[in-house]
C-alpha cells in the first residue's frame, strides 16, 4: 500500500510511504538494490529513465548518481546522491537537481519472516506547490511505486530455492495485500 500524506512537521512537504514484503533474503535484494543500473528496470517506460552515469558505479555515501528521463514529453536530468549507504539495512538518495524541489528518498531492508520487508519513506516537494501535488505528482507517484511493487514482486516473489517454504507468506497472497494504492486526502 502507498500512503500519501502532507508531512506532519514540514510546511509544503509531502510524504510517500510503502512497504513491500519479498520472499527473498535480505542480502540477495540489497544486492539489486546495490546496481543503480537496476532503477531502470523499476522504472515505468513511459518515464523513459535511464542512467547516465557510466558503469560501474560503486555504492557509497557521497555518490553522485546521474539520469535522464521524460516526464509528460519534456526531456530532463536528475543527479541524486547517496547521502547514506548502511548495507544491508538501508540506504538514501536526495535529489541534488530534478524536477522536484525537496526529494529525500530513504529506502529500508529488514529480514523477516524468511524474506525481506522493503520500506520506501519519500519527502518530497513538488514545484508549484499543493495544486499540483493533488492535481498530477501524488497520483504520478503512486503510479509509479505500483509498477515498482509489480516488478518486485515478479523478480523476487517467489521463494529462494535454498528456503523452506513451511511458515513462510504465500507471495500470491501478499502480492495481493500489497496492491498500493494512494491513501489519504492533501489539505
Amino acid at each position: 500500500m502507498v500512503s500519501i500524506l502532507p508531512h506532519p512537521e514540514k510546511r509544503g512537504v509531502y510524504q510517500l510511504k510503502t512497504e513491500l514484503w519479498l520472499p527473498r533474503p535480505i542480502d540477495e535484494v540489497f544486492e539489486f538494490f546495490s546496481d543503480a543500473y537496476n532503477l531502470e528496470e523499476l522504472t515505468p517506460p513511459f518515464l523513459h529513465f535511464h542512467v547516465v552515469t557510466p558503469s560501474p558505479i560503486p555504492m557509497f555515501g557521497g555518490q553522485t548518481i546521474d539520469y535522464k528521463l521524460k516526464l509528460h514529453g519534456l526531456p530532463m536530468t536528475w543527479r541524486s546522491e547517496i547521502s547514506l549507504w548502511d548495507p544491508p539495512y538501508r540506504f538514501v538518495d536526495q535529489q541534488l537537481k530534478g524536477p522536484y524541489l525537496l526529494w529525500h528518498h530513504l529506502h529500508t531492508f529488514k529480514s523477516q519472516n524468511g524474506g525481506t520487508l522493503c520500506g520506501d519513506l519519500v519527502d518530497y516537494k513538488p514545484p508549484f506547490g499543493a495544486m499540483a501535488n493533488w492535481l498530477m505528482v501524488k497520483r504520478e507517484l503512486a503510479t509509479i511505486f505500483q509498477y515498482r511493487h509489480q516488478k518486485m514482486l515478479e523478480l523476487f516473489g517467489t521463494p529462494h530455492p535454498d528456503s523452506s517454504s513451511s511458515g513462510q507468506p504465500n507471495p500470491l497472497e501478499l502480492s495481493q495485500r500489497v496492491v498500493p494504492q494512494v491513501v489519504g486526502s492533501v489539505t
